[in-house]
């Protein structure tokens, strides 16, 4: 395969087609675990949110009040953080139907299929990641 520079519409990936579509199987499958995960946290704001209105102010103790905002609080940051995640999945798989999946973003060489395999929606190889620590 070819690995001219996607100016001119060839392939930038140093990956094959049948790659391509093994890493395009394990995002989407993380994608649907993801989306799951988002309706839960979902779900559990608006239960929370729900019920805290609900209450009157004299029906629970203070401290009650305090662990229940810390839980909504909590239960917020990995509803955004999931909404991230998918964000970078989604990202992944444009990469991989733009051909140019695969690639370290930061020195240009191939990123190996075990990292891709672990983490598909990295962008950046181990060498990099390495140097940045």
């Amino acid at each position: 395969m070819s690995k001219e520079t996607k100016d001119n519409g060839e392939r930038v990936t140093p990956y094959s087609d049948e790659e391509l579509e093994h890493f395009r199987k394990i995002i989407l499958k993380k994608r649907d675990e993801a989306d799951r995960d988002l309706n839960i946290l979902m779900d559990a704001l608006k239960e929370s949110t729900e019920n805290s209105s609900d209450e009157s102010a004299y029906s629970f103790h203070m401290a009650d009040a305090g662990t229940d905002a810390q839980e909504r609080e909590k239960t917020y940051m990995l509803f955004n953080r999931t909404k991230k995640f998918i964000k970078y999945l989604d990202d992944a798989i444009e990469r991989i139907n733009n051909k140019t999946y695969g690639l370290c973003k930061v020195t240009g060489k191939k990123i190996s299929k075990g990292r891709l395999e672990a983490v598909p929606h990295t962008q950046i190889s181990i060498e990099a990641k390495l140097k940045r620590r």
